[in-house]
């Protein structure tokens, strides 16, 4: 039965489509198989892969909003064990054509649902907001993902963002689990960073993943290529973090032993 795994923070620039294309690719690699889901208006996740948006005919949007079967929207990516729903700018328009739809905050979760168990693992690439296309992420999400970058301000949002899982949690998705805070874009040198990670691992301790995503000229570069960086240079220490991330995700999830390096 697949997983799906919202990664979510209205705070841009933190990480989530990095963090979607990069985990996404790392669980693929572990050939578990993996479909992105990418629920972001801009639509970086379907260019980080390396298709342009304004040549997508069918998307999330389709699936959502005028019941196109969602099957035929996936797109088979040249990443073994990797596929990808993918986004375009129509989907700014659909929370407002969404508004007086009955079960407006479950259709992802209704498109989802006929193919989510051919997949080990669905990860859901949201938009920095809380939105509604965000309260469809985790309403159709098992378990959700906050990127948190270690810089100033880094907790600033965080509140409302926890807050709004725990109303999701009350009221529409009951079963809705944080997977782990992951802390992205550290630096070893800047002083500012460790104190980040000391500040966020003392206030949220066991819900903190012990991998940490450094700053990393090749993840940063990779979109630009439209591959995920493993495929750039496996070598890297932004492969490396993404892929110990994966394993880390696995072992909690019970789908690798326990003694597995991490």
């Amino acid at each position: 039965m697949g997983k799906v795994i919202a990664i979510a923070n209205q705070k841009g620039g933190v990480g989530k489509t990095t963090t979607t294309i990069n985990l996404a690719a790392s669980l693929a690699a572990l050939e578990f198989r993996t479909l992105i889901v990418d629920a972001d208006p801009q639509a970086n996740s379907t260019s980080g892969l390396g298709y342009n948006p304004k040549e997508i005919e069918n998307s999330i949007y389709e699936c959502m909003i005028e019941d196109i079967r969602t099957r035929d929207a996936i797109i088979q990516t040249d990443f073994p064990n990797l596929d990808l729903l993918p986004s375009h700018i129509d989907l700014v328009g659909a929370e407002i054509e969404m508004i007086n739809l009955k079960n407006r905050e479950e259709k992802m979760k209704e498109a989802l649902y006929d193919v989510k168990d051919e997949y080990d693992f669905v990860i859901i690439d949201c938009s920095p907001s809380l939105g509604l296309i965000t309260i469809n992420s985790l309403t159709a999400a098992d378990s959700v993902i906050i990127p948190v970058q270690c810089e100033y301000f880094a907790l600033e949002g965080l509140g409302k963002l926890l807050n709004t899982i725990k109303i999701i949690q009350s009221r529409l998705n009951t079963s809705l689990a944080i997977e782990g805070i992951l802390l992205t874009m550290y630096d070893l040198r800047v002083r500012l960073s460790n104190q980040v990670v000391g500040e966020v691992t003392a206030h949220f301790q066991q819900m903190v993943f012990n991998t940490i995503i450094p700053r990393n000229i090749r993840l940063s570069e990779s979109p630009s290529f439209g591959l995920p960086v493993l495929a750039q240079d496996a070598d890297s220490k932004g492969a490396i973090s993404y892929l110990n991330l994966a394993r880390e995700i696995l072992i909690k999830n019970g789908r690798l032993p326990q003694d597995q390096t991490v």
